[in-house]
């Protein structure tokens, strides 16, 4: 009996020797699910992460880390290849002598491309079946919407020619995440901060799948648009950055447009440029000086086609920053120097119709024609008579509204909600030590629109306008000043100025302030009202002038005594008071 325990000890002795030892260095199969299938099916989240994972644990180049929280009650992962082997997850120490590129897959999951061929591209470049990056270090979030991910099915993408099954837009609380990028209502837009202030990219890409009409092209590209980038790198966006790219794909015979940004007609008559406003991935990271671009692939050609071009896509984006990666570090700390105070900002955008390009677009002729289901007028492509033709591209955007840069803003404490997203997104923000009393200047907010259907959780504002005063004001001990003069200028501007069109304010932020707390009984301040124009004369001219020219104010009984009333010291100042004030 005992001999037979020693022989069972060292039986198992052995066995678990032979598993430690080799585990590390085993053989892992890292061929993933997309080529198991021959193109026809993309990994789930599981499969996803299990891959990296036996990626990581077989070369040192990458890791693999959970970093934050999603919606789905599943950690958001970030996998890091640094081809030197060292410091894979110290950012700081990567940044002096590499420069970095994040990818981002799965924001759609049923846009599941970036995802297959992310996982081959970081297996080729550690097993050297295409030379590795020597000067970039790549990071990407394997699947970002992980509930939609989860959320698995054949059906939901209507038009699209593949992958078998694939996840859903709407996250686990049925958001679009690329949409929630400023606002940030979901765990996964929040953990995304993180990580984008951790990596601090040089450049970003962000997979997708689109199909606004129908051409011959797999590949298009959707930058962020250049003019609204601005200074120096975004004339090298516009300049060498696209043109670069698509001489890359050209040579290995791969066409690219960019995004037909068109609906329900074809693209001949042309087409403008995309703008990605920052509640949009790219729109949120050029407010930190990256350049950044969405891949949009074209949804009805061949899945594996579309892979296959995403893989060669990013390889090319790898091939110019290894190439220009010193003219890209140089451009984005000279960006810092665009915007200062006293100067002025771009906060909104229209087309430049005194400047358009011209593409040689490949296309297919498309007419309307009688629909045999609905007997209206349908739009109806021929792929059989493809077309070369020069269409006008409006690529060209001009500022519609500005705004002076001011040195800081001020927000009373009780902001709790904006302070903690100006936190997250590592805004630079001073105590005030007392009490004290600055000369500020303040927004009443003087008129504004509001969506009739609800958009992303929200109700947005649009349209909005101030009313601009200069007034001293006491702010208590605890409150936050804001220097505007850092690396997240651009997103304050953005976020803290209300007419911007993804402000805080628009959407929906400030909205207690819109609602009035206290009013009055029409028999009591009736008599008061009268008192208090007899008492100004001017106010009573002013009341008399209104109610001449103003035959709606006329016939409207209590819609005169509220005029006085707003007139009155009565009037609340918290109502329509935008209660961030700027310190010029």
């Amino acid at each position: 009996m005992k001999k037979l325990l020693i022989l069972l000890v060292l039986i198992t002795s052995c066995s678990d020797s032979t598993e430690k030892s080799t585990s590390p260095t085993q053989p892992k199969d890292l061929i993933t699910v997309f080529e198991k299938s021959n193109g026809l099916e993309t990994a789930t989240y599981e499969e996803t992460i299990h891959y990296y994972t036996d990626l990581a644990a077989s070369f040192s180049e990458i890791s693999i880390q959970a970093i934050g929280e999603t919606d789905s009650g599943k950690p958001l992962h970030i996998i890091t290849l640094n081809m030197s082997g060292s410091s894979s997850n110290d950012f700081n120490k990567l940044r002096t002598n590499n420069r970095l590129i994040l990818i981002n897959n799965g924001i759609h999951p049923g846009e599941s491309d970036g995802i297959d061929a992310t996982m081959m591209l970081f297996r080729d470049l550690v097993q050297g079946k295409i030379e590795a990056p020597k000067k970039t270090v790549l990071v990407t979030i394997p699947i970002y919407n992980i509930g939609g991910s989860l959320n698995r099915n054949s059906g939901t993408r209507t038009n699209q020619n593949g992958p078998k099954a694939y996840g859903f837009r709407g996250n686990s609380r049925n958001y679009d995440l690329n949409r929630d990028f400023i606002k940030s209502d979901t765990k996964n837009a929040q953990t995304f901060a993180k990580i984008f202030h951790l990596v601090q990219p040089d450049i970003f890409i962000d997979n997708h799948v689109s199909n606004g009409a129908d051409y011959q092209y797999t590949l298009t590209h959707l930058f962020t648009q250049h003019n609204k980038l601005g200074g120096q790198l975004g004339n090298y966006l516009h300049n060498d950055l696209m043109p670069l790219l698509k001489q890359k794909l050209k040579a290995k015979s791969w066409d690219i447009t960019p995004y037909v940004n068109v609906f329900n007609r074809t693209p001949e008559s042309g087409f403008s440029q995309f703008l990605d406003s920052p509640r949009y991935s790219t729109g949120y990271t050029t407010l930190f000086n990256t350049l950044g671009m969405m891949v949009e692939t074209h949804m009805l050609k061949p899945y594996n086609k579309r892979v296959a071009g995403t893989y060669e896509l990013m390889k090319s984006m790898i091939e110019i920053t290894e190439e220009q990666g010193g003219r890209i570090l140089e451009l984005r700390q000279n960006q810092a120097s665009t915007w200062s105070v006293g100067k002025t900002y771009p906060l909104a955008w229209q087309v430049d119709t005194t400047q358009t390009s011209t593409i040689q677009f490949k296309g297919y002729e498309g007419k309307m024609i009688p629909s045999e289901l609905t007997g209206a007028q349908r739009l109806k492509y021929d792929t059989s008579k493809p077309f070369t033709k020069a269409v006008t591209y409006q690529n060209f955007f001009t500022p519609s509204h500005k705004v002076i840069i001011p040195a800081a803003y001020v927000i009373p404490q009780g902001w709790h909600t904006i302070i903690e997203l100006l936190k997250l997104n590592q805004v630079e923000l001073t105590t005030i030590k007392k009490d004290t009393t600055f000369t500020v200047e303040s927004y009443k907010i003087e008129d504004y629109q509001t969506r009739s259907n609800a958009y992303e959780g929200h109700y947005p504002h649009y349209n909005t306008t101030v009313k601009i005063s200069e007034e001293k004001l006491h702010f208590k001990q605890g409150d936050y000043i804001i220097n505007t003069k850092q690396r997240a200028m651009r997103y304050l501007l953005e976020t803290l100025e209300p007419t911007a069109p993804d402000s805080f304010f628009n959407w929906n932020f400030f909205d207690t302030i819109l609602q009035q707390k206290e009013g009055f009984s029409p028999y009591v301040w009736e008599d008061k009202a009268q008192v208090l124009l007899e008492n100004n004369p001017k106010l009573n001219l002013e009341y008399n002038i209104k109610i001449s020219y103003d035959e709606t104010f006329a016939n409207n009984w209590y819609a005169q005594l509220d005029w006085i009333h707003k007139q009155s010291e009565n009037y609340e100042k918290a109502h329509l008071q935008y209660p961030i004030y700027r310190i010029k």
